[in-house]
């Protein structure tokens, strides 16, 4: 339900900056969200996954593409490591929508444009 919310708010703010700024700004103001959500969503994507990784490591042998899809070792952590992971998860998820929102917007300033 969450990811939904953000996919839709996502597309109304890009559809309103679409309607209501000039094509240079949109493309800047979408670089600097893209930007935004790489300084937020790397370090806490990198993070998520070593701690993860010190989570589950002792409790199941782990694949060599692990890292490609964490989510499905979710399951094999307690109450306690939930706790632990769930804020490097979300915050890396919302920088990773920051970085499509600021993509699109970057692409749809970039065309507009032309």
């Amino acid at each position: 339900m969450l990811e939904i919310v953000l996919v839709l708010t996502a597309l109304a703010a890009v559809a309103l900056a679409i309607a209501v700024g000039t094509p240079s700004l949109l493309a800047a103001l979408g670089v600097g969200t893209l930007c935004l959500g790489l300084v937020l969503g790397v370090p806490t994507g990198f993070w998520y996954h070593v701690v993860l990784y010190r989570c589950v490591a002792s409790r199941t042998r782990l694949s060599r593409v692990w890292w490609l899809t964490p989510s499905d070792l979710h399951h094999h952590l307690s109450e306690a490591d939930q706790r632990r992971i769930n804020p490097w998860y979300r915050i890396g998820g919302v920088g990773f929508v920051l970085c499509l929102v600021g993509g699109v917007t970057a692409i749809a300033g970039l065309l507009m444009s032309r």
